[in-house]
C-alpha cells in the first residue's frame, strides 16, 4: 500500500474549476478568461486521417493463452507494440457483470452534485464500492496475462515483470461537451503515458480518442464494445529500449455528448527501476536506467506535451 499512496504525493494539482460544474453553468458566465486554459488554437494543425479509423490492431487475449495459437496471436501483440502502440483485446476474460457494474456506477457517480463527488474524493476507498473492487481484481488478470505474453515475447527473466513488483492506479475520466467550440478545445492534450501500460474501459460509445501515427496524423479510434484499450507507456519503452513505442494521444470534444471511462495505469513499484534490459551489445542505447519513482514525478510534475516527458532520460 506504501507505493500506491506515495503516488498521490508526487505531484501537485493546479486548482481550477471543476470542468462539469463550468459546462453546465450559463452561456454568460463562459468568458474568455474562463475558457482560455481550455483552448488550443494549434488543435488542427495536423491531419486527422478519419478513413483510418478501423485500423487499430486486435488481440484476443483467449487466444493468445492457447498454446495452439500463441505464435500467431504474439506475433499481433508484436507487432501491436511496435507499430502502434495501442491495440484492442477481446476475450479479455473479465465478466460481463463486472463491466456492466463498473460502467453503471460510474455514470451515475458523475450524476451526483459536486459537493458530492469532491466528499467521496477525500475517500476514495469507499469509491462505488464492490462494482470497483470487482473491475480491480479482473484488471489485474488482464495486465498479468498480457505482461507475461510481452516477457516472453522479448525473452526476458518473467521475474522482471511479476505481480509482486507492480502496482495498479484507477483514474475516472468525465469530459463534458462543448457547444461553442468543440473544434478549439481539447479534453486531454497530446501526451504519453508515463505507465508500463494502460488498460482503458470506454464507459459510454462516444469515440473521441486520437492517437498519432506517421507523419503527424492522428487517428480516430473506434473500439470494438466488448473489447478493453491497450497502449504501451514510457516505461515499457525505456525497458525494451525503444522497440514497443508508447503513443501520443490525445482527447478531443463532443459537441453534444459527454465522454466517460476508466483508465487503470499498470506500473512498476515506486521503490523499484526501469532499464533498458532487451537492448543488445550492438544496439544502440537510447534510454539510461531510471528509479519508477523519480520517472513519475517527472512525467507528472510537468505540462502535458507530447512524449516530451521521455527527454529526461534519454542518453544522447
Amino acid at each position: 500500500m506504501a507505493s500506491e499512496s506515495r503516488i498521490s504525493q508526487v505531484a501537485t494539482t493546479i486548482p481550477v474549476r471543476n470542468v462539469q460544474d463550468l459546462a453546465a453553468c450559463d452561456a454568460g458566465e463562459l468568458t474568455a478568461e474562463a475558457l482560455e486554459r481550455y483552448i488550443r488554437p494549434d488543435i488542427d494543425k495536423d491531419a486527422v486521417l478519419y478513413e483510418h479509423a478501423g485500423e487499430l490492431p486486435v488481440v484476443d487475449l483467449g487466444r493468445l493463452l492457447n498454446p495452439q495459437h500463441w505464435d500467431e496471436e504474439a506475433a499481433k501483440l508484436r507487432s501491436a507494440c511496435e507499430e502502434w502502440g495501442f491495440f484492442q483485446v477481446l476475450s479479455h476474460g473479465v465478466p460481463e457483470e463486472v463491466m456492466v457494474n463498473i460502467k453503471r456506477d460510474i455514470q451515475e457517480f458523475f450524476q451526483l452534485p459536486l459537493d458530492v463527488k469532491n466528499a467521496y474524493a477525500q475517500t476514495p476507498g469507499d469509491l462505488q464500492g464492490k462494482s470497483l473492487e470487482d473491475y480491480c481484481d479482473e484488471l489485474k488478470k488482464v495486465a498479468h496475462s498480457i505482461v507475461e505474453a510481452i516477457a516472453k515475447i522479448l525473452n526476458i527473466d518473467p521475474e522482471l515483470t511479476s505481480d509482486k513488483y507492480v502496482v495498479q492506479v484507477l483514474r475516472m475520466n468525465y469530459y463534458p461537451p462543448c457547444m461553442s467550440m468543440p473544434e478549439k478545445v481539447l479534453g486531454f492534450s497530446p501526451h504519453s503515458d508515463g505507465s508500463f501500460l494502460t488498460i482503458l474501459l470506454q464507459v459510454n460509445s462516444v469515440e473521441d480518442l486520437q492517437i498519432k501515427r506517421r507523419h503527424d496524423a492522428w487517428i480516430l479510434v473506434k473500439p470494438h464494445p466488448e473489447a478493453l484499450l491497450v497502449n504501451v507507456g514510457d516505461l515499457l519503452e525505456i525497458m525494451t529500449n525503444g522497440k514497443f513505442k508508447s503513443i501520443e494521444h490525445r482527447i478531443i470534444i463532443n459537441p453534444r455528448k459527454e465522454r466517460l471511462s476508466v483508465s487503470a495505469f499498470h506500473n512498476p513499484k515506486f521503490d523499484g527501476v526501469v532499464s533498458p534490459v532487451t537492448c543488445t551489445p550492438t544496439e544502440k542505447l537510447l534510454y539510461r536506467t531510471v528509479k519508477v519513482e523519480d520517472y513519475i514525478t517527472h512525467h507528472m510534475s510537468n505540462k502535458l506535451d507530447g512524449k516530451r516527458a521521455l527527454d529526461h532520460v534519454k542518453v544522447f
